[in-house]
């Protein structure tokens, strides 16, 4: 499993790699989200049938950040982005870590 490195925290990384987990993303989920979800090829997003808030965070190819969200509530939709290659649905205060045009560096675990 991977691991998101931000200012010498990690986080797990589930990749959103098949066509289920990019439909179910995380609609329905209750739990707290502890781990970061990475959909590859993907440029905009939304919250329909989420219960609760997430950070949201759009990179290119290289995993360079282009945008964030910071607490997009249920039921929002982001509009496709351009450049976007990856989007990361991760947890709450996340995004107030990182910067746009940073780098974000993963691990194996």
């Amino acid at each position: 499993m991977k691991r998101l490195k931000i200012k010498n925290n990690y986080i797990n990384v589930i990749e959103m790699n098949t066509f289920l987990k990019k439909l179910n993303g995380l609609m329905w989920k209750k739990e707290p989200i502890k781990d970061c979800y990475i959909f590859k090829n993907t440029n905009g997003i939304h919250t329909f049938f989420m219960f609760q808030k997430i950070d949201v965070i759009l990179t290119d190819k290289n995993f360079k950040v282009l945008k964030t969200y910071e607490k997009l509530s249920p039921w929002k939709v982001i509009l496709p982005k351009k450049g976007v290659y990856y989007t990361i649905e991760a947890p709450l205060n996340i995004s107030s870590l990182i910067n746009i045009d940073e780098v974000l560096t993963f691990e194996e675990n």
